[in-house]
C-alpha cells in the first residue's frame, strides 16, 4: 500500500497508521505544488524515518518538463540518491533518461502522467530499465489483467485505489493553464474542471444560462472520488503490485483514516467498518472509476461532504493513578477545530476500530509569564509545558494552541480526535 505524504505530518500518519511505502515530494518537480512538500534538506530525515518504520520513500518527479527544467534535474538526483530514496515516480522520458545517470541506485517508476495503457508500452518501459509503471487511471480491470498476462513477471504494476480522479486522460489538462496561468501539468492546477459552468448568450448580455446535462446540474466535468476498498482482493488477483492512494494536498488526519481504513481491509478486517471510515473524511461521492466500466460525474454540486470533523490531534497522554479522575487518561492535545467540554468524541489509532470517548475537565494551556500565546512561539511541546499554566474553559477554539483534558479512553500521541457532525451522506455508486 502506497500513501501520500503531503508534508512531515502526512508522512508520519502514513507510517504510523500502516503504509508499506510512502510517496512525496521535494521543492521542484512534483504535481502538487501546493501541498507542503519537502525541501531537498529534509528529505535525508524523511527517509530516514520511513526507513527506520520499515516503510520505502518515493519521489515525485513528474511534471511535464522542458530544457529548463532538466538543466536542473541531474543535481537534484543525485541529492536524493545519496538521501537513500527507493524510487523515483517519473512521467517524462528525458527525466527517465537523467535519473538513470545521475542516480543509478534509485527505482524508477513510469508515473500515470505517461498514460501507460497497454502491454507494448509497459513492456517497451520496462526494456530501458523501468522497474513498475503506473497504470493509466482510464483503465479497467480486464485491460489491468490483460497487461499483466504480456509483460515481463519482473514488471511491477501499480495502480490507484483511491482518492480524487481528474477529467482530463491521465490529467494531462489544459483547462486550468488556459483559463488561471496555473498549469496543472506543472504541478499548480486551480481545479477548473470543479467549477460551476453557465453559457452566456451573445445579444442578452448578462444574461446567463445554465450547462445542465440530463437536467441534474452544471458541474458538467466534475469526477467523483475513487474509492475501491471493497475491490482489494480483485485487484491483488489480477497482478496489481502496488495499490496506490491520492492526496498529497491531504492533511494528515485524512491520510491516517483512509491509510487505516485500507490497511485494515488488507490485513483480513471487516470492510464494512473500514468503508464506514472513509465516509468520515471530507470526499466528494464516491465511485469505482474506470473499473467497472464508464464512471460517473458529481453533475449536481462540487465541494465534499463529512460526517467528522478533525478537532484535535493528541500529543500526549498520562493514565491518571490516584486521586477522582483515577483511571482516566489525562491527555495533551492540540486543538484543530472547536469542541466543548462534555462532548462525546470519537479517536482513531493504528490497528484497531475508532473509539468514544468524553472529554472532561479542559484547560487551555496558557503562557505563565503572560507572553505571546503558544501558538505564535512555535515551541517544542516539553518546552509549552514548563512553561503554561492551565485555565480551565468550556470550549477549546483556538486552533494551533495546546488543551488538555481528561479522557475515559486510552489515547496515545499521534491519535486524531474527531466530532460528529450533521449533514449530507453520500454513498458509494457503482
Amino acid at each position: 500500500m502506497l500513501a501520500p505524504a503531503g508534508g512531515p505530518s502526512q508522512l508520519d500518519a502514513a507510517i504510523r497508521f500502516g503504509a508499506d511505502a510512502v510517496f512525496l515530494a521535494a521543492d521542484r518537480y512534483g504535481m502538487r505544488a501546493r501541498a507542503d512538500n519537502f525541501s531537498l534538506d529534509e528529505i535525508p530525515s524523511a527517509v530516514s524515518r520511513a526507513h527506520e518504520a520499515g516503510v520505502k520513500v518515493h519521489v515525485t518527479l513528474n511534471v511535464l518538463m522542458n530544457d529548463r527544467d532538466l538543466d536542473g534535474l541531474p543535481a537534484y538526483c543525485e541529492a536524493l540518491d545519496a538521501a537513500g530514496v527507493d524510487a523515483f515516480i517519473v512521467g517524462d522520458m528525458g527525466a527517465f533518461a537523467v535519473a538513470q545517470r545521475h542516480a543509478p541506485r534509485v527505482d524508477l517508476h513510469i508515473s500515470t502522467q505517461a498514460s501507460v495503457s497497454n502491454a507494448q508500452a509497459a513492456s517497451l518501459w520496462h526494456s530501458l530499465g523501468a522497474k513498475r509503471i503506473v497504470c493509466a487511471r482510464e483503465m479497467s480491470m480486464d485491460q489491468i489483467s490483460e497487461m499483466r498476462a504480456k509483460v515481463p513477471r519482473d514488471l511491477e504494476i501499480e495502480a490507484f485505489v483511491h482518492g480524487a480522479m481528474c477529467m482530463a486522460y491521465s490529467g494531462r489538462c489544459l483547462l486550468s493553464s488556459a483559463m488561471t496561468g496555473r498549469s496543472g501539468n506543472k504541478g499548480a492546477c486551480a481545479q477548473s474542471c470543479r467549477w460551476n459552468y453557465a453559457l452566456v448568450e451573445e445579444k442578452r448580455p448578462g444574461e446567463y444560462f445554465p450547462i445542465e446535462e440530463d437536467g441534474r446540474g452544471t458541474y458538467i466535468m466534475n469526477a467523483e472520488d475513487l474509492c475501491m476498498i471493497r475491490h482489494l482482493d480483485e485487484l491483488r488477483s489480477i497482478g496489481v503490485d502496488s495499490l496506490k492512494i491520492e492526496g498529497r494536498n491531504k492533511r494528515a488526519f485524512y491520510v491516517a483514516t483512509v491509510v487505516g481504513a485500507y490497511r485494515s481491509t488488507l490485513d483480513g478486517g471487516d470492510v464494512d467498518a473500514a468503508e464506514r471510515e472513509l465516509f468520515t473524511i471530507s470526499h466528494r461521492p464516491y465511485g469505482t472509476g474506470f473499473y467497472f466500466g464508464r464512471p460517473n460525474q458529481s453533475r449536481e454540486r462540487d465541494g465534499y461532504v463529512k460526517e467528522c470533523l478533525h478537532v484535535a490531534t493528541v500529543e500526549r497522554s498520562e493514565r491518571v493513578s490516584a486521586g477522582p479522575r483515577a483511571g482516566k487518561w489525562r491527555v495533551t492535545a492540540l486543538c484543530q477545530n472547536r469542541f466543548f467540554e462534555g462532548d462525546r468524541l470519537e479517536a482513531i489509532s493504528p490497528h484497531r476500530p475508532s473509539l468514544s470517548l468524553t472529554a472532561s475537565s479542559l484547560a487551555l494551556l496558557s503562557p505563565a509569564d503572560g507572553g505571546l500565546p503558544f501558538v505564535e512561539r512555535k515551541l517544542p511541546l516539553d518546552e509549552v509545558l514548563s512553561l503554561a499554566r492551565p485555565e480551565p474553559c468550556s470550549v477549546a477554539n483556538r486552533a494551533g494552541e495546546h488543551y488538555v483534558f481528561h479522557s475515559d479512553a486510552e489515547l496515545s500521541p499521534g491519535d486524531f480526535v474527531r466530532r460528529r457532525i450533521e449533514g449530507q451522506t453520500l454513498r458509494l455508486s457503482q
